[in-house]
């Protein structure tokens, strides 16, 4: 029975890079921060720190706070065909979280990845993507994501994973997810 996992989590946290891990097991990924980006280049407008999240917002407000999971939810049912598990990174809401739920029913899990402000903004500041600020922008980042209720799903969530550890210890630990998930 195919199943999808959508892996959540604060900014920064390491949700790519747990998705590098699954992926790296032959496991298809899609990220919807791969969908605002594609956004933000469609309208041509310059990658600055906010930017991404204000594209985020607008698509949620003019489209509803589901917009991202809806528009996303034919290309993993397509992926489903052909495999037995679909990862999807970065679920923000609830609203997602109800399409997805709705959409695949016990074929559905959520993961997500727990790391502290201090960790995440470290991170983020190392990382070098455009939509990436200052700690300012970090915290208004985290408040909007806040409000999509994002803690709310990563409370729920059926796994999760610490990421306060370095590099090769989360690397293992998701190694160890992906084998005993997918056994």
């Amino acid at each position: 029975m195919a199943r999808v996992v959508a892996v959540c989590g604060m900014p920064g946290s390491g949700k790519g890079e747990f998705a590098d891990v699954v992926q790296s097991h032959g496991i298809p990924v899609l990220s919807m921060g791969d969908m605002v980006r594609a956004e933000v280049t469609r309208l041509e407008l310059d990658e600055s720190p906010g930017i991404f999240g204000e594209i985020a917002a607008q698509l949620r407000a003019k489209h509803g706070e589901d917009v991202l999971a809806v528009r996303l939810a034919d290309a993993v049912d397509a992926l489903l065909e052909t495999n037995e598990v679909v990862l999807i990174e970065g679920m923000r809401g609830t609203a997602e979280r109800t399409v997805f739920k709705h959409r695949w029913g016990e074929r559905f899990y959520s993961l997500a990845v727990i790391a502290s402000a201090d960790v995440r903004f470290q991170r983020i500041q190392s990382r070098g993507r455009s939509e990436d600020g200052n700690r300012a922008a970090f915290e208004i980042r985290d408040t909007r994501e806040r409000g999509w209720g994002l803690e709310d799903i990563m409370a729920e969530a059926d796994f999760m994973l610490d990421n306060n550890v370095d590099l090769n210890t989360f690397i293992e630990s998701a190694n160890t997810w992906h084998f005993e998930f997918t056994k």
